[in-house]
């Protein structure tokens, strides 16, 4: 292996509320259907420990490591509430970090049969980077790492330089997923295994690899063929390490040198693009998927029949346009297309699947409801 591609993702949900309209029919806010304090007091509990994570990345960086944070505009919002998360990424920045753009309300819009919605929020988002980072990103990284067979068409035509996507078997029939790939723009998959070994299993004291040193990862990347390896893992899960009192930041602080032992460089996905050719993967072009499968997105009737109801409820809005409610009620909308409440309603959630789907379509049908009445 010559290269190491490392990519993560941060972002902080907006949680549904438990709602039921048992008091009569309210206007619909942002507080209406979603937990604003449950939200605040997330953000502010996780706050020491991104400025510590993003301390020990900025020693990572200067180890010789690289790498691209995706920032949904949901936590980019967010962080309005306590700017210095901002600074600390903008830091990271300035020392070289790179930032990839995604759909800005971690939406499962590019799901949608038609495309401007998801155009938009790409939009949204790349102009939302520049503004904060000064940076136009050319990376894209898709919600739950979703591929369709129109995505990369639609990128390319939005002048985007490279995708980074699920390494799932569906595509590579077995094998390591660590070249570049031919596609409308160059594409890169996620390595599964290894990323979960950084994501799911560091802390985990049962794990046969425990504990995982940076030298013991790199040497095991170091055996593997291919050109590039690229790892995709939660930001969040750096902070759930910590939680449990791991070593997860000396392994990322120790992790550039130990790759450098073994002749490995760190790069980022547009570096990967101009070292290495692509490689033929006919499959990557007439399949899809996503983070862990498309079954856990849209895999069970609730599920599919959430995303019909999204799609009617798009074509309503587009005709309320000149109303005065039609801001408020179209940025809800986004915010009801983020991909936690489909994965929420899945048949694997521990059986809590169908209870979060009653849920969500309480929620769904009170907010169709308010946009018939504007429409009427």
């Amino acid at each position: 292996m010559q290269s190491v591609c490392i990519c993560s993702e941060v972002h902080l949900p907006c949680v549904l509320k438990w709602y039921w309209p048992s008091e009569g029919y309210r206007s619909p806010q942002f507080d209406t259907y979603f937990d604003q304090p449950q939200i605040f007091s997330a953000l502010e509990r996780s706050l020491p420990q991104m400025l510590k994570t993003n301390e020990a990345l900025l020693d990572s960086i200067d180890n010789g490591a690289k790498y691209t944070f995706d920032i949904s505009g949901i936590f980019l919002d967010q962080c309005k509430w306590n700017p210095a998360i901002i600074e600390s990424f903008q830091e990271l920045k300035d020392r070289g970090a790179g930032f990839a753009s995604s759909p800005y309300y971690h939406s499962v819009s590019s799901l949608f049969p038609e495309h401007k919605e998801f155009r938009e929020q790409v939009s949204m988002h790349r102009k939302k980077i520049r503004e904060i980072f000064d940076i136009n990103p050319g990376t894209f990284i898709n919600s739950e790492l979703i591929l369709t067979k129109e995505l990369s068409t639609l990128l390319k035509e939005m002048k985007f330089k490279c995708l980074i996507s699920e390494g799932s078997d569906n595509l590579l029939y077995g094998n390591d997923p660590n070249h570049v790939y031919d596609n409308h723009i160059p594409t890169l998959l996620r390595h599964i295994s290894l990323s979960e070994d950084i994501e799911l299993r560091f802390s985990d004291q049962k794990w046969i690899s425990y504990p995982l040193i940076a030298d013991k990862f790199a040497s095991w990347i170091a055996n593997m063929e291919g050109d590039v390896t690229t790892l995709h893992f939660k930001y969040s899960s750096i902070l759930s390490h910590q939680q449990s009192r791991s070593d997860i930041l000396q392994f990322l602080m120790d992790l550039p040198e130990s790759l450098e032992r073994y002749g490995i460089s760190m790069v980022t996905p547009e570096e990967a693009l101009k070292s290495f050719k692509t490689k033929e993967l006919p499959s990557i072009m007439n399949k899809s998927t996503s983070r862990y499968g498309m079954h856990n997105l849209v895999g069970n009737h609730p599920q599919h029949l959430y995303m019909h109801e999204l799609v009617g409820i798009g074509k309503i809005l587009e005709s309320i346009k000149d109303s005065p409610e039609y801001d408020m009620m179209n940025c809800i909308y986004r915010y009801l297309q983020q991909s936690e409440i489909l994965l929420e309603m899945g048949s694997d959630n521990n059986n809590h699947g169908y209870e979060k789907a009653v849920n969500t379509f309480s929620v769904l049908s009170d907010f169709k409801r308010a946009l018939l009445e504007v429409k009427a």
